[in-house]
Formats: C-alpha cells, structure tokens, sequence
C-alpha cells in the first residue's frame, strides 16, 4: 500500500495480553509471510501490565504495512478485544488469530483462500492435532456442547477463536454493544453461510494460556445468559416437574389417610422433599436474578470496553 486511504483486501486482527516475548516473533511472522493481497495488521492491547502497548508501539514504527494499535483501558476479556479490533479494522476479509503464534500465519492465508474460494461468510478453523492444555480443551469442549445445545449449533461445527469473516458479516456484529460479548454466538446469530477448514496448529512457543477458570466461567455464563432463553426454559420445566412430583406425593398421602389412617412416620422424607423443593426455587430466582441482573447492566449502560489510546501507524514500503 501506498496510499494511507486505500482500503486493504485483508485486515489481520491479534488481540494482545502480556504478550512478552512473543511480540516479536508475531510481527516477524507477519513480516515474512508471502502474503500477495494489500494488508494491514490491527493489533489490540487488552489491558495487559508488562508494556505490552508500549512495546508494540516501538516494534512497529517502520513496519511495511499500516498497523492499527488499540489499547484498551483494562482487561474486558477476549471476545470485547477482538470485537474491538473488527470495528478498528477495514479490510474486506478479516482474519483473528491468538498472539501465542499457535496459529501460523501461513494457515491464516490457507483460511483466506478457503474464505474467497467458497460463498461462506465465515471459515472456522478446525484442528487435526490440537495443542492446548488439557483445561483449555475441556473447556472448548464444553462451550462446544453448550453452543450446540442452547444456540443450535451444528455438531460438526467446532467453534474456534481462529477464523476468517467477510465484511459484511462483520458489520452486522459489530453493531453489538452488550457489555458481555460472545462473538461465536454473534456469528451464529447472524449468518447461516459457515465452512470449517482443517488447519495446522502448533506448540506454544513461550508464555502461557490467559484462560484462567475465572474467566472460562465468565465465558459460560455469557452464552448460556446473554444468547439464550433455554435456561429459564429449563427451569419452568423443571417447576413442572416439580409441580407433578408435588402433586403425586400430596395424592398419596390423601390415599394413605383414606384407607391406612393417619401416621406419624416420613419425617426424614418430609425434610428431603423440603430441601428438594426448595434448593429448586432457589435455583429458579438465581437463573432469573442473573437475566434481570444482565439486563440492568446492559440497560445502565455497562461498557463493553473502553479504548484509552488509538495509534495508527503508515505504510513504510518505498
């Protein structure tokens, strides 16, 4: 590019966090790919404390193509970082890659072509061999199920962070502004037109995995809360349930006291029965509490981010 207005065909989208070593080889690995279409790189600080921001700042003032720097003021998570980065991005494709370089860049070119081959909107990678912790795997495999079950996944679907999206769908979901983003539930929500690549996936090289347990479990709660209703579907099943069973212990008793007489046994199954019914309720408020406490958070205007420094850098080529 040698034109700072001209629009770039592809847009490379890297969300960053305490990215350390690894910047380098990251933008090394940029550097060196043998991409053929005009580019840009955005790269997206979410809140990270080792410099990250500042380091990038520095790696990338002679860079051969236009990057975009966003830092955002704090840690808002993965999904808000890369939303972020789509909105801040104007390529025509757009590919979202981890900064831990388990995603070559050279299959990120693989999911372009399969991008422009096809009338998908979306190609989602799909790993041969996968090279994540056993934590991280399990929790892919529970969001996995979860999406399949609550957003009407396909099964053969796997939801992967690495994946390559038109323009259009991307202005359809970037619009969105919960303060808890799901992108996959976005991207479900907004297309039909989905194909799945098989991509090389490889040994992180340093550093290791930001997805501690809290934040999985804030992951969950965001796609079971904030794209379905199947949860408070479940537990008015569960009431019903619950109902009936009511119902038939109450018949029984009147059964027992017609042709047995009145007794005074059943005080440990009274207690159970109790506790049953009551954790229930309990269970039922706490699914409703949490929808009415999203709503008012999204209602009072929660942020999904917040952007405390934009930084463009230009086209260096001569």
């Amino acid at each position: 590019m040698t034109a700072a207005d001209e629009v770039p065909a592809v847009s490379f989208v890297v969300p960053l966090h305490n990215t350390g070593d690894s910047l380098p080889r990251l933008l090394e690995a940029f550097r060196l790919a043998d991409i053929q279409d005009t580019w840009e790189l955005v790269l997206v600080d979410d809140g990270s404390t080792d410099g990250t921001f500042a380091h990038a700042g520095e790696l990338t003032r002679d860079y051969p193509v236009p990057v975009t720097l966003v830092e955002l003021a704090r840690n808002f998570g993965e999904h808000a970082a890369v939303l972020e980065g789509y909105r801040r991005s104007r390529g025509q494709r757009v590919v979202n890659l981890d900064d831990d370089l388990q995603n070559p860049v050279s299959e990120a070119l693989k999911l372009l072509a399969h991008l422009r081959e096809t009338g998908a909107e979306v190609v989602y990678s799909r790993y041969a061999d996968k090279k994540h912790s056993w934590r991280r795997n399990v929790a892919s495999w529970l969001a996995n199920s979860c999406a399949t079950f609550l957003l009407g996944k396909p099964r053969a679907l796997y939801l992967s962070s690495f994946r390559a999206l038109r323009r259009e769908l991307i202005e359809r979901i970037e619009t969105y502004r919960g303060p808890y983003p799901y992108i996959d539930g976005l991207i479900l929500g907004a297309t039909n037109r989905i194909e799945t690549l098989t991509v090389e996936h490889v040994e992180r090289t340093g550093g290791h995995s930001g997805y501690t347990p809290r934040k999985l479990i804030r992951l969950a709660l965001s796609l079971l809360f904030d794209f379905s209703v199947m949860p408070l579907r479940l537990a008015s099943v569960l009431g019903l349930v619950l109902c009936a069973l009511g119902a038939l212990i109450l018949a029984e008793v009147v059964i027992e006291t017609i042709f047995v007489g009145q007794r005074q046994l059943g005080w440990g199954s009274l207690m159970g029965s109790l506790a049953v019914f009551n954790g229930a309720q309990l269970l039922m408020l706490g699914i409703i509490g949490e929808y009415v406490g999203r709503a008012f958070l999204t209602v009072s205007g929660k942020p999904q981010s917040l952007v405390r420094t934009i930084v463009q850098r230009e086209d260096k080529t001569i």
